[in-house]
């Protein structure tokens, strides 16, 4: 007797073979680990041959599992295109849009952004995802992005520099009083750092200034949060690096070594098949008006 395959397992394989192990694919699946397990024996038991082998970095597949893996990812992309179609059929102004972005863009100036087009199109449902992982488009993770630095490699999107933004060291009132000003790069040696770290990115301090290499003497605080990272300097650990519309969100904050300071581009990103989609477009093009209409506050935190 034939045994049936349970579909819905493919995407559960392709889940452990991209984390690596069968805990990180049951926290992206939101399963237990115990579930992933479970299901994976029953898939290798259907196929007739293993799927999956240790290796020193974590799970990988097989000769077996390379094969059944690309009829996988055939079947996802696939899907996703399946769900993009619908979704850029779809021309009502009603439902749900949902925009992903960092922390700081994220919980701050997007809701008071968008307040004005809730106020006009009351139907469409606006959902803020505020997280400093890349949400993925293709798969429907978010309908549109607030990206830095670039719109990222993945297939079919469509993006637009919207803004430069722009970034300095800055210190607490408090800090400073006990520890003194720096008055050049050279003074940033004696002092302490706030850093942060995002992914493989650090922004600026500590690290290379100007293309001068300075360390401080200790870096007293570190985070992989924005708002932790602001919360930081601000509650006086030492110097940090802030994007000045962010610093002006604060009161305690005082600028060092004004003459300084770096810019990142900020992408407005969207994939092309929900760009068609009406009430995704109409935000897009809102959310592209406002960052234009705030590029000067985002370029130096003046309003």
């Amino acid at each position: 007797m034939e045994t049936k395959i349970n579909w819905a397992d493919f995407p559960i394989f392709l889940a452990v073979v991209e984390s690596g192990s069968l805990s990180g694919a049951a926290r992206s699946l939101h399963l237990s680990q115990p579930t992933v397990g479970r299901r994976m024996s029953a898939l290798e038991q259907n196929i007739g041959a293993p799927l999956l082998q240790k290796t020193s970095s974590g799970l990988a597949p097989t000769e077996m599992g390379v094969r059944v893996l690309d009829h996988v990812r055939h079947m996802d992309r696939e899907a996703e295109a399946i769900g993009r179609s619908s979704a850029a059929r779809d021309q009502v102004l009603a439902g749900e849009v949902t925009v992903s972005a960092t922390q700081g863009i994220g919980d701050h100036w997007l809701p008071d952004a968008l307040f004005d087009f809730n106020q006009q199109y009351p139907e469409i449902r606006l959902v803020v995802d505020v997280s400093s992982q890349m949400a993925n488009l293709a798969r429907r993770e978010a309908d549109i992005a607030l990206r830095w630095m670039g719109p990222g490699n993945q297939n079919s999107l469509i993006g637009r520099k919207v803004i430069t933004t722009g970034f300095g060291l800055y210190a607490s009132e408090v800090y400073l009083e006990k520890n003194g000003i720096p008055k050049t790069f050279a003074d940033l040696a004696n002092h302490t750092g706030v850093s942060i770290q995002l992914g493989d990115n650090s922004l600026v301090w500590p690290g290379k200034l100007d293309d001068i290499a300075i360390s401080p003497k200790n870096v007293a605080f570190r985070s992989n949060s924005f708002n932790a990272h602001q919360t930081a300097i601000a509650a006086g650990y030492g110097i940090g690096s802030l994007a000045h519309v962010q610093a002006s969100w604060s009161d305690e904050l005082v600028q060092v070594l004004p003459d300084f300071e770096t810019m990142q581009d900020l992408w407005i990103v969207a994939h092309d098949d929900l760009a068609r989609n009406k009430r995704i477009r109409l935000v897009f093009d809102y959310l592209i008006e406002r960052l234009r209409e705030d590029q000067t506050h985002f370029l130096s935190g003046k309003k």
